[in-house]
């Protein structure tokens, strides 16, 4: 198995919202159905979740902070810059953080590409990325952290709805009804992981926007594997 890298995802609340911070391990390792191709397994090493409120510049500083610490500084940081607009994203570019910003927008629509500074990612994107992995058991949740039953209660709600009738999703105020806030933090940093410079999935990953089943979900809320589960 090749060297592992880190990469740090975070997801920015409003007023109603937590903001939530994940550490994801990512590995790569020989297909063995495919010779010569690499899959990225990634395997969830820390959670935080601020208190509601928190003034965006302390958790700047508290990123700072974390970013500092080795093996983390360099590594990538996958922040969701959707709702809080680009002041709150030059706040962290002004602080010259010890990790590579990269900022992303979270659309509806199934197509991503890059518009003024940001990655846009569709959220179906984000879901099918994590179905992907957990049905490969290429997911995992280290068992000794304190949110980890709370990210796998936001795994199972972690889904969207494709209207039939116009084949556009409807989230159902998906962020008023759910606190999603790690399982997004999670779904970025390997969704960013998880795709080549060029853009798209890479390593297996699956361009197609799918709904999560029953087993994926069963295997992202309760992982099996080196890093934890039963």
């Amino acid at each position: 198995m090749s060297a592992s890298s880190y990469i740090v995802g975070l997801d920015l609340g409003q007023a109603s919202d937590y903001s939530a911070l994940c550490v994801v391990e990512r590995a790569a390792a020989p297909d063995p159905a495919n010779a010569g191709r690499l899959l990225n397994s990634f395997a969830v090493r820390h959670l935080h979740r601020w208190k509601l409120g928190t003034p965006y510049p302390v958790i700047v500083e508290d990123v700072a902070a974390l970013g500092r610490r080795p093996p983390l500084p360099l590594s990538m940081l996958a922040m969701d810059g959707t709702g809080v607009g680009r002041a709150v994203v030059d706040l962290f570019r002004g602080a010259k953080l010890p990790l590579r910003l990269v900022p992303i927008s979270i659309t509806g629509g199934d197509r991503e590409g890059s518009a003024n500074g940001f990655l846009t990612v569709p959220k179906r994107n984000l879901v099918a990325v994590m179905q992907t992995l957990a049905q490969g058991r290429r997911f995992h949740i280290a068992s000794g952290l304190a949110d980890a039953k709370v990210l796998g209660k936001e795994l199972q709600a972690f889904r969207v709805k494709i209207n039939l009738t116009t084949g556009n999703e409807t989230f159902e105020a998906w962020r008023e009804r759910d606190h999603d806030d790690l399982v997004l933090a999670v779904a970025l940093a390997c969704w960013l992981g998880n795709r080549p410079p060029s853009g798209g999935y890479s390593s297996g990953g699956e361009r197609r926007p799918v709904e999560p089943t029953a087993e994926a979900i069963r295997q992202m809320g309760m992982p099996r594997g080196p890093f934890g589960g039963r």
